[in-house]
């Protein structure tokens, strides 16, 4: 399948640390939002003894006196840690039957598996839940926040809050979750009017409410977009519905970014469009007004029962596939004894080794020539070795996959370029240099190691060929006899023998394939 390729433009959000996200007519004044991919934080401890949220009733009237003020009302969702102890008891129930508890509505299988997949490919899978003064509150949330497609790396999220109240004095559950829900929908008039004060180049947009029909007893739906400075960009669609005495919220935030794009920056980021955004939070909450529904006919004038405890509510994550270990190759492989003249150049006298693996749609072969013993001179002793890596890529077919090839090449110059002139713990990165003539795409690279058991510089060229990409390695160092491999006075092979080298054994395989039949 092709992950998010129903969005256009192309897409990739930011939220804050820990899932949570700016309701539509947030002050632009509020921190801006953080790569998915930091450590998430979580949110602010809240003071003792205020509510996890505020009444419905007073939730009304603050947006009544924020939109007077000229200030969006602000709310935040997410995974949020239990109150401390046992709520207070509210003086009325959620239905006729006071006291009557069933076990939690299961949010996660409300959606559909091939709905899941679809919006969010491979994602980890977190179900929640929560005890409040006013309201029990279960969520379900699904993510994958490095989803690999082209030459983009792709974000996908859902998050899916539902909260079904205790009754108030005279007001029901009901009542209560009609009060959320007005309030939610005035709040969300107000931030399509707003007009913030933004920074010059900034931009802001949110929708005007959508109404969705046929979703529980009452739905509407909104976007938001927003740009920022050199790091924030993103753009979500979020649907709110009622249920009889629940409330119902759901996010949808796709986007990407291209895989050479500068690290902590919003470079050649993008965002989905409102078109797209309104239509899937459209449907999915669509699913989840169903569950609800179909959960409440099960269990009627109940309130439902939180899981006991964090561990009641695991993270499930897709099903590790462990990585298969290369095999070694009884006969070295025909296409590389055919360069055994320009790599024994390389490394004269050298021991061979050829390696085979498959992982998916990647078939690798590996062949090696290494000399750990070479004579430099007198008194030195050199080491130099030779690699080239061969991935060819197939479809579920089995016929050539030029595509995947492509996916695979740019995600390691991506990779590599996000590296390029850096330094970190011993290995020093040097620049990602495009190379023209070689195949459909070429870069090389030198990185030079001082750490580990081996100090080496290592010349890099990545190529790719039709349904073919090849790494080749040259890498090297000389230094004194008797002294050890990772000693202070190693000295490094030159850049340009490392490059060079590379390049030759590059050229030479190329010339190879240019040699072999057509479809071989």
């Amino acid at each position: 399948m092709n992950p998010g390729s129903e969005y256009e433009p192309p897409t990739n959000p930011y939220q804050r640390p820990g899932g949570q996200f700016e309701r539509p007519g947030m002050p632009p004044s509020f921190p801006p939002t953080l790569p998915p991919t930091l450590p998430p934080m979580p949110p602010p401890p809240r003071p003792k003894g205020r509510p996890s949220w505020l009444l419905p009733t007073l939730a009304a009237a603050l947006v009544v006196l924020v939109a007077a003020g000229g200030v969006g009302a602000y709310l935040v969702y997410g995974k949020i840690s239990g109150t401390t102890g046992a709520p207070p008891v509210a003086s009325g129930s959620a239905s006729g039957r006071p006291g009557a508890v069933a076990k939690a509505p299961d949010v996660c299988s409300m959606l559909p598996e091939e709905e899941a997949d679809r919006l969010v490919p491979d994602a980890k899978v977190g179900p929640s839940s929560r005890d409040s003064e006013y309201a029990v509150i279960f969520g379900c949330n699904w993510t994958n926040q490095r989803i690999s497609f082209g030459e983009f790396w792709r974000t996908r999220e859902i998050d899916v809050k539902i909260d079904q109240y205790r009754g108030e004095g005279a007001k029901t559950g009901r009542a209560m979750a009609q009060t959320s829900f007005e309030a939610e929908h005035r709040s969300g008039q107000y931030g399509a009017t707003a007009k913030p004060s933004l920074d010059p180049g900034d931009r802001q947009h949110i929708s005007k409410v959508t109404d969705i029909p046929g979703a529980g007893d009452s739905a509407f739906a909104q976007y938001t977009f927003r740009r920022g400075g050199k790091l924030l960009w993103y753009a979500y669609g979020q649907a709110y519905a009622r249920v009889g005495d629940m409330t119902i919220k759901v996010k949808f935030q796709a986007g990407q970014q291209r895989k050479d794009a500068q690290i902590m920056s919003n470079d050649t980021m993008q965002a989905i469009n409102e078109t797209n955004a309104i239509r899937e939070v459209s449907g999915l909450i669509k699913h989840f007004t169903k569950g609800a529904a179909d959960w409440q006919a099960r269990n009627p004038g109940v309130l439902a029962q939180p899981a006991p405890s964090a561990s009641a509510s695991p993270t499930v994550a897709p099903s590790a596939q462990p990585t298969p270990s290369p095999t070694v190759l009884a006969a070295f492989p025909g296409e590389c004894s055919a360069l055994t003249e320009t790599a024994t150049r390389l490394v004269p006298e050298p021991t061979t080794r050829a390696r085979g693996t498959a992982v998916g749609g990647d078939d690798q072969t590996e062949c090696r020539w290494l000399n750990l013993k070479l004579p430099g001179g007198e008194g030195i002793t050199k080491i130099r070795s030779a690699m080239i890596t061969v991935h060819r890529f197939t479809n579920r077919a089995g016929t050539a996959d030029a595509p995947a090839a492509k996916s695979y090449y740019v995600t390691e110059r991506g990779s590599d370029k996000n590296m390029a002139d850096s330094e970190l713990g011993g290995i020093d990165w040097g620049p990602v240099t495009d190379l023209k003539g070689m195949g459909e795409a070429a870069y090389r690279q030198l990185v030079k190691t001082t750490r580990g058991d081996v100090h080496a510089s290592n010349g890099t060229v990545l190529m790719q060929k039709g349904s073919l990409v090849v790494r080749i390695d040259y890498s090297g160092h000389q230094r004194p006899d008797g002294e050890a491999t990772n000693s202070s006075k190693v000295k490094l092979m030159a850049e340009k023998e490392a490059t060079d080298g590379a390049l030759d054994l590059a050229r030479a395989y190329l010339e190879v394939l240019a040699k072999q039949p057509v479809g071989s």
